[in-house]
């Protein structure tokens, strides 16, 4: 806001003065008091303050502001501000291809690549980590827990050119490695994929078998770049 700054603590230059010019500096409280006695006696006494003697003036007392030292310059000094440097936006739905990618088993389970390609114009990011779960349908319906997010790989903002490639990697444990009373085996018909920070599933065929109940069985990576490799 611009204006004259106002100091707290700061005495005005006019402050101790009324208006009247009665309770300025020098002139003391018994002064006062006389002249409202003289004023008083005249206002009882009318006879004695007649026209012909008019009653003096009442003392005046003047004052005048200080000169301000120096005038606030309203001004305010010019900025150049150099534009926001911005890079690619976060990928939006529908601007990844998904699929997948190499897999390999091992005992007790399998790793499978999953791949998201930049399939618009321009170049995007992918940060984090893809939500993935096995479903069965359509209508898809969740199959027990979605996939655990695993630390075995770094997080870190993968930028996409048009058509380049980033993958993440999903571990599947067996279902079977548990019993079924605790599990709930039940077979998938698709993988349902969320991209980093998108909000509409894709879908890739899946045959696996997942557990119905609360058992973890899936974890996943983080986006890295590249098409991946099974490691």
């Amino acid at each position: 806001m611009k204006g004259t700054a106002v100091f707290p603590g700061v005495r005005h230059p006019n402050a101790g003065y009324s208006r009247n010019g009665l309770s300025g500096p020098g002139f003391s409280g018994s002064g006062r008091l006389a002249v409202a006695v003289a004023a008083f006696a005249c206002v009882a006494t009318v006879a004695g303050c007649s026209s012909s003697s008019s009653p003096s003036a009442a003392p005046t007392v003047t004052t005048t502001a200080p000169a301000a030292s120096g005038s606030a310059s309203n001004s305010t000094p010019s900025t150049t501000l150099s534009p926001a440097v911005t890079g690619p936006s976060p990928c939006p739905n529908g601007s990844l291809q998904v699929k997948q990618g190499i897999g390999q088993g091992y005992a007790g389970g399998v790793y499978e690549v999953i791949d998201f390609t930049n399939t618009s114009g321009r170049p995007c990011t992918l940060l984090g980590y893809p939500g993935v779960s096995l479903v069965s349908g359509p209508p898809y319906t969740q199959i027990g827990l979605a996939a655990k997010r695993s630390t075995s790989t770094s997080v870190k903002q993968i930028t996409l050119a048009p058509g380049a490639t980033a993958n993440a990697l999903l571990q599947i444990v067996d279902a079977l490695n548990y019993p079924s009373a605790s599990c709930g085996p039940t077979k998938a018909t698709a993988l349902q994929i969320y991209p980093p920070n998108q909000t509409v599933p894709l879908y890739l065929p899946s045959t696996s078998t997942g557990c119905g109940k609360s058992v973890q069985i899936m974890y996943i990576g983080a986006v890295q770049a590249g098409s991946g490799s099974s490691s």
